[in-house]
């Protein structure tokens, strides 16, 4: 089987713990998913199965949008709920001033990512020296906020929507606001909505899937990766052309598009330079390696 199928992720399973249940599910090893949750997150986790593990690499680079809760007053060792709590503060915030600190976390901004990371630095993970309770220096980073909409504000709780860019982490955004506001603050909750063109609306629940007798139902065609890119249909000689990695004529303009078969398969992300076309990924089946 191959394919894209949009999970679910339930709270308390890591995104590792998904691709190794849905190995069994899809009767492959070769899987892999499109962006690593946290396992108090929830949420849109795109798997990659079968051949669709050749797009991983262009999912790397795409948009998230999530749902956060941020608990104001309260900082942890791991900037989030989960954590050794370090302070408990009061809180004392205004509409204005909730609103101001918000648009200075909105557009391009720098962010320093945290211990409990799987980031390596000199070969060993964060996360691994912040449980030996070593904290090193890490480089700022720079990270795009899209859109950051106050959803809800009760007491000493705001409901956040983020649109960011890869690499952003969410409980250091949280972290950063409670810092900003002069109170403190930690994630107390996380759900993806989106990851790229996929919704919520698309992602099926954990457990359905591994109930499913029928899993290979739910999984989404690899060229769903690519619908912003023109599609083109190739002659039996161009699709030769294409099935041996050769570049060929074609009269379109310069750009990127996806390449497909008389019979409608999908054989390549495919660019074109001054009237000729060659492969950027191939996606197509080789008989004896599948």
């Amino acid at each position: 089987m191959n394919g894209i199928v949009i999970v679910d992720k339930p709270q308390d399973w890591t995104s590792q713990d998904v691709t190794a249940r849905l190995r069994r599910v899809f009767g492959t090893r070769r899987i892999g998913h499109g962006g690593t949750l946290d396992p108090m997150a929830t949420g849109v986790l795109p798997v990659f199965v079968g051949r669709a593990t050749r797009a991983v690499e262009f999912f790397e680079h795409a948009e998230k949008t999530y749902e956060t809760v941020l608990r104001l007053g309260i900082t942890t060792d791991t900037e989030d709920i989960t954590g050794t709590v370090l302070s408990q503060n009061p809180v004392s915030v205004t509409r204005e001033q909730l609103e101001q600190t918000l648009e200075n976390f909105r557009g391009e901004i720098f962010q320093v990512p945290p211990m409990y990371s799987a980031l390596k630095v000199n070969g060993q993970k964060l996360c691994d020296l912040a449980r030996k309770g070593r904290e090193v220096e890490r480089q700022p980073r720079k990270i795009t906020i899209h859109q950051l909409t106050l959803l809800g504000w009760e007491d000493d709780t705001l409901r956040l929507r983020v649109r960011c860019s890869k690499g952003t982490y969410i409980r250091t955004l949280c972290k950063d606001i409670g810092q900003a506001l002069g109170c403190g603050g930690c994630m107390a909750e996380l759900r993806r909505t989106a990851a790229g063109t996929y919704t919520i609306d698309q992602a099926v629940p954990l457990a359905r899937l591994l109930e499913s007798d029928h899993p290979g139902a739910y999984l989404l065609p690899v060229d769903s990766l690519f619908r912003q890119y023109p599609e083109v249909t190739l002659t039996a000689n161009q699709e030769k052309r294409c099935r041996n990695g050769n570049a060929f004529s074609l009269n379109r303009e310069d750009g990127t598009y996806r390449a497909y078969s008389a019979d409608g398969e999908f054989l390549m992300l495919a660019r074109v330079e001054s009237g000729i076309m060659s492969t950027i990924k191939s996606f197509f089946g080789v008989p004896g390696q599948e």
